[in-house]
């Protein structure tokens, strides 16, 4: 955690001279000369509106890519630390900012709304030697809007003109009173420039020039082009090529946001004499293919992706005798790098929205990927300002709609909500650290009280004799389990609308009572958990008089039948009888899923653990639409929003490069390998299968490395597990070993 200055000696400076706010503005340049006799241990504490690069001596202070980040600025702006120590010089320095838009002002959001939290720019810095302040942005500084950044938007792009790196025209700046109520110091990790990978210059069929980075990503394109003063060089980037093999963007591009100019991810860049190195500071696109429109000659130009998410190392490693699977785990890693960019979003292109959904039900899958735990724990900060008085939870956090009638009714969606929970509980099932619970805890019961006072206010008719109706979610807007394959989303919500969403509202709102209980008893507050752990019950009652027949399950869709068994809501043999009858449901329908966005990550899992492991197989190698392999088999490097993002015949929609889906992988880490850490407790309980011939998962956990791994050979499944704690491995045959920190091997004959 880094630390503020002990007192703010500097002053918040605005560097633009009057202008309409509703025109793009050039980046500006902030510079200040100033000497120093005897360099000595130095800091600098930096912040904005907008985002800023700053350069010590012309050296780049620092690798925070986008700083300072994102949030809710109005309610909490993080300050930098950076150790300049090695930058100062006796005599004459010189400290220079750039300052672009960023999320501040720039597009934001669904809508791509500009301005959202003001329409300045502003600069608040201050420079320290051993613990004293020897240079603070104030009046003194000068700045200019004529450098080479012309225009910078986060999602439409950058215009940069290199004729203009000299940078003229400097004058004055004006103080402003923004205060310093909102400043924070940083708690989580940097977005850092990270992988690169080289550009393919092609020719598709209508004639257009092409580069292909071989690797869907969130970043932007570096260049390196010899060229002549004036000559311009336009890059578009996208994710896919379409149907004929062109390039588009119509896969992110709806309709709402085309009437704002679209999401064009574009860069213009007008080249000086000679020898023009490149790449943005204050934009990021997701693409993998980018088209070049030029009079340049490209011959010895190079293009290069840089893939830019925040500083979260892999920690999960899977490999299996399937390649499309192991595809499968790599396309999950690169969503999950695409998005999280300081904090998690469910696409790089069309929204950069945090929604709570998508976090909720990928954070179990999430921490055997990377070590994830500050982007996350940042993020609950954020669920936590935009929490409403009443409890209610925002869908999106930090927000960033248009606070609209409509957007403003679309709130408090169970399984979205109920993220304040579910992703605490997983990061404490991960790291073992109490911490998380604590911090989050009031947000629990704020929202647990609002979902309470939810369901007691009023009933639908239809559920008025439901003896525990005052525990029935049946009331509100629910997005409900969203996304199943032959269900039409828009008519979805209008019948949720109109009827309500019981099963899944109250399913959920069991589950966060359930496991409010158990937090709090880990909290030592037994009251508490008491409390929750009755309203749990009661809701439960609840679900089965509403959603259950005689004790069964009566539905056609999938997902009303992984759920309950997943949250507990069966008893005894009624788990076993749902899901054989899901079982019979799935190999009904082909091997395919009709499940949606909320149980998916759970189908495999209830399947295999109900002695269903063939289908469980089956639908995890089904290469169908839908299916995970579909996407694989058609050249995916990520995960898609959507199952058929790229239909059979080509033509595509929706993002291409959502993390969503790709929770899968929590089941192949957790049940095909069978690594399981619950706070610190160990269990290997592994689940082979003869469709994959091997697996092995190896996880840099915060208890240190395990490894499981299986191969059939011989007439036999030879197993072998490394431990850095003790544990309980539990053979596929039944068989059960209490094991101390160590290397075992054990072998099945079949």
């Amino acid at each position: 955690m880094e630390k503020l200055p002990r007192k703010w000696q500097a002053r918040w400076i605005d560097p633009e001279l009057p202008h309409d706010p509703d025109q793009k503005q050039p980046a500006s340049y902030l510079r200040r000369r100033f000497t120093v006799e005897k360099p000595g241990s130095a800091c600098l504490y930096i912040t904005c509106h907008g985002l800023y690069s700053a350069f010590l001596n012309g050296t780049r202070v620092g690798d925070f890519v986008l700083a300072p980040g994102t949030g809710d600025y109005k309610k909490r702006l993080t300050v930098q630390r950076y150790d300049v120590t090695r930058l100062l010089k006796a005599g004459e320095n010189e400290l220079l900012v750039i300052l672009g838009d960023g999320w501040y002002r720039g597009g934001v959001g669904i809508d791509g709304l500009r301005n959202y939290y003001g329409s300045d720019l502003a600069l608040l810095c201050q420079l320290e030697m051993d613990g004293t302040p020897i240079l603070c942005s104030d009046e003194a500084w000068e700045a200019s809007q004529q450098g080479p950044i012309r225009e910078n938007d986060l999602e439409i792009g950058e215009c940069y003109d290199a004729r203009m790196e000299t940078v003229t025209g400097w004058h004055g700046v004006t103080a402003r009173d923004f205060g310093f109520d909102n400043l924070a110091a940083t708690e989580s990790v940097p977005i850092l420039e990270q992988e690169r990978f080289d550009g393919r210059i092609t020719q598709t069929p209508n004639g257009e020039t092409v580069i292909d980075f071989g690797q869907n990503l969130a970043g932007y394109a570096a260049l390196r082009v010899t060229a002549k003063a004036g000559q311009k060089i336009t890059l578009w980037h996208g994710e896919t090529l379409d149907e004929n093999g062109n390039f588009t963007q119509a896969n992110y591009a709806p309709g709402w946001r085309n009437q704002s100019g679209g999401i064009p991810q574009k860069i213009e860049y007008i080249c000086k004499d000679g020898l023009n190195e490149y790449k943005p500071s204050f934009a990021i696109f997701g693409f993998r293919y980018a088209k070049i429109e030029t009079e340049t000659d490209l011959a010895d130009a190079r293009f290069t992706a840089i893939a830019v998410y925040s500083h979260m190392p892999q920690v999960g490693f899977f490999s299996c005798g399937n390649e499309d699977v192991n595809q499968l785990v790599r396309n999950s890693l690169w969503s999950m790098r695409s998005n999280f960019c300081d904090v998690p979003t469910d696409c790089p292109t069309r929204e950069r929205a945090g929604w709570t959904g998508d976090a909720a039900l990928f954070a179990p899958t999430a921490v055997y990927l990377a070590d994830c735990l500050p982007i996350l724990r940042k993020w609950l900060g954020e669920c936590r300002l935009a929490q409403h008085e009443n409890g209610l939870i925002e869908n999106i956090a930090p927000v960033n709609d248009s606070r609209n009638q409509m957007s403003l009714m679309l709130q408090g969606s169970a399984g979205w909500g109920d993220a304040c929970v579910l992703v605490p509980w997983a990061l404490y099932q991960a790291y073992g650290d109490k911490t998380i619970l604590e911090e989050n805890y009031d947000m629990m019961v704020r929202w647990l009280a609002f979902c309470e006072n939810r369901a007691r206010q009023q009933t639908r008719p239809q559920n008025e004799n439901n003896p525990w109706k005052e525990y029935l979610a049946d009331q509100g807007f629910h997005f409900g389990e969203w996304c199943q394959p032959g269900v039409d989303n828009t008519e979805a919500m209008r019948k949720n609308a109109m009827e309500g969403a019981p099963e899944v509202a109250t399913a959920y709102y069991f589950r966060s009572a359930a496991l409010l209980a158990k937090i709090a008893e880990i909290l030592g507050k037994p009251e508490d958990a008491s409390r929750y752990a009755q309203i749990a019950e009661n809701a439960k009652k609840a679900y089965r008089f509403c959603c259950l027949k005689d004790g069964r399950i009566v539905s056609d869709r999938q997902c009303e039948y992984v759920r309950p068994i997943a949250f507990g809501l069966l008893d005894g043999a009624e788990n076993q009888q749902a899901a054989d009858e899901l079982n019979r449901m799935v190999i009904g329908n082909g091997y395919h899923l009709n499940t949606g966005f909320l149980s998916t990550p759970d189908l495999c899992r209830v399947l295999a653990d109900y002695g269903h492991a063939d289908t469980a197989y089956r639908l995890l190698l089904q290469e169908d639409c839908p299916g995970w392999l579909y996407e694989v088999k058609r050249g995916a490097t990520t995960i898609w929003e959507t199952w058929d993002g790229v239909r059979p015949d080509g033509t595509v929609h929706d993002s291409l490069n959502h993390y969503s889906y790709g929770a899968i992988c929590g089941w192949l880490f957790g049940g095909v390998c069978g690594i399981q850490l619950e706070a610190g407790r160990l269990t290997l309980r592994p689940c082979p299968h003869p469709s994959l011939d091997h697996a092995e998962a190896k996880w840099l956990s915060p208890v240190g490395e395990i490894r499981s791994e299986w191969r059939y050979e011989n007439e036999k499944v030879s197993m072998r597990f490394a431990v850095p704690i003790p544990a309980e491995i539990i053979l596929p045959d039944g068989r059960k070993h209490q094991v101390k920190a160590g290397a075992y091997s054990y072998e099945i004959s079949l």
